[in-house]
């Protein structure tokens, strides 16, 4: 591995990170909130450090190779969560300390959207825009953004690309290079931003709730500038808004991209993983709305539907997003929410979970190791939309699935070692991993009630879930680092 290389991009990208403070810093400005100079102050000491980081080595010139790809990805990930904490520590007003800066800013990037803090419709206007704008740039990644910038800086970009985004459809691009990709899916993602901001505006938010929600709502990321979260609004209006944008950020980028360019809807059913998303989604919201009704947790079968609808789609697609009280319903509906984000969205969205694509293909394995036992001298290939996958991408989805249950299981024990109840370390574990936010017990409101030492462990689950356990736990294997 190169160091001077690493030391390039890193110091590259922690620039551009600086100069997305400028955004938190106008809206002081305008609002007057008495946050402007810590910000300023973070602005200015992030950006000499990426100058210190890439000054000495500003003309050294390389290839990336994979292993580099994985610990940039990993390394500036891990940095930009500590240093994106620097304005939560220092911002007098919140007075955190640096465990619960630190959670706080990787469950923004990571787009988790699990809070420390109470109290939020009191907080300054910039640290609300900065919680939201964090979860915005987590959401799509900072890393495809910079492959659209670094290839104009003589770095390549295609290993950083395939560490970010592991998984089965690892290789598909929507453009010849990389950089179109990342400039494609970017355009995509920002006119989503727009346009959900311009519906909730039409919906009856004011323009600055507008945009902080639809920087949340498009990253499928759930925080709020309020503490009641959408339910805040108590608009049906704006509900149905959040519903349609979290539906349409759980789905493939790539499958937007093609639907748009071809200027047909029906592109959308033609992919597999799409029907099964959306088949998933409206079982679930048919049970919600059912079992609401029927255990009268709500009067009228519309109230039950409202609710359950919401809560269905915000915790499927692992956005987290609420309008009522889910871990208050009868306890099978939140378990039954929780094991759904675990599945979480489609692949190529920015849905946390393991996503729909592997789920189906489990099952297709699961459908052909029983038709084998019928037929033990068949050849039977998993078919995906008629075409036949390699067994290599069947052993790796095994794999995946395999190691993210055990990493799962490991970590739910060392909280419950920790004193943390069962129901609260399962949820929470679960709602680290998928990036979906809420949990049950403890964490239903927030996270502040957890030790400092689970904390850690959270955070750490974050960065699991963001970077899809692979991309981060090979950085623990002896052979990632021999010669």
């Amino acid at each position: 591995m190169r160091s001077k290389i690493i030391l390039k991009v890193l110091g590259l990208l922690l620039m551009i990170f600086s100069l997305s403070l400028v955004p938190p810093i106008l809206v002081s400005l305008y609002y007057q909130d008495g946050a402007l100079n810590e910000f300023i102050q973070v602005l200015v000491g992030v950006l000499i450090l990426g100058l210190l980081l890439w000054y000495p080595v500003r003309n050294y010139k390389r290839d990336l190779k994979i292993r580099d790809g994985f610990l940039i990805v990993v390394m500036f990930w891990t940095v930009l969560g500590f240093v994106g904490s620097l304005p939560f520590y220092f911002m007098e007003q919140i007075s955190l300390s640096l465990t619960d800066s630190i959670f706080e800013s990787f469950s923004g990037l990571t787009t988790t959207g699990a809070t420390i803090i109470s109290g939020i419709d009191t907080l300054p206007k910039a640290i609300l825009w900065y919680r939201q704008q964090l979860q915005w740039m987590g959401g799509m990644g900072i890393i495809v953004l910079a492959v659209a910038i670094l290839p104009m800086l003589g770095v390549g970009g295609m290993q950083l690309y395939r560490a970010e985004t592991p998984g089965p459809v690892k290789d598909s691009k929507i453009a010849p290079r990389i950089s179109e990709t990342a400039k494609a899916l970017w355009y995509i993602y920002a006119g989503l931003t727009v346009a959900c901001a311009v519906a909730y505006w039409w919906a009856g938010m004011n323009w600055f709730d507008a945009f902080s929600h639809s920087f949340s709502t498009v990253a499928i990321g759930g925080f709020s500038t309020h503490d009641a979260s959408i339910g805040h609004f108590d608009s049906i209006a704006i509900e149905s808004v959040a519903i349609f944008f979290m539906f349409l950020a759980g789905i493939n980028f790539a499958l937007h991209f093609s639907a748009f360019r071809q200027l047909n809807g029906f592109a959308y059913f033609r992919d597999p993983e799409f029907k099964a998303y959306l088949g998933l989604l409206l079982a679930g919201i048919v049970i919600a709305t059912l079992y609401l009704y029927y255990q009268q947790v709500y009067p009228t079968l519309e109230e039950a539907l409202r609710y359950g609808l919401f809560q269905t789609v915000s915790i499927a697609t692992t956005t987290g997003y609420a309008n009522a009280d889910f871990s208050a319903w009868p306890a099978f509906l939140p378990i039954m929410l929780i094991f759904m984000s675990f599945i979480g969205g489609c692949a190529g969205s920015t849905a946390g979970g393991m996503k729909m694509i592997r789920f189906v293909l489990l099952f297709k394995q699961g459908m052909r190791e029983i038709k084998g036992l019928l037929h033990p001298n068949a050849i039977l290939p998993v078919k995906l939309n008629g075409k036949s996958i390699p067994e290599k991408v069947m052993t790796a989805v095994w794999g995946f699935f395999s190691v993210y249950v055990f990493t799962f299981a490991l970590l739910m024990l060392a909280i419950m070692a920790l004193g943390v109840d069962q129901i609260t370390a399962f949820s929470s574990i679960a709602a680290m991993m998928n990036n979906l936010g809420p949990g049950l017990g403890e964490v239903a409101a927030n996270y502040q009630s957890m030790s400092d030492p689970v904390k850690w462990i959270l955070t750490f689950a974050m960065l699991l879930g963001r970077l899809e356990i692979f991309t981060l736990l090979v950085l623990f294997s002896a052979a990632f680092w021999r010669k």
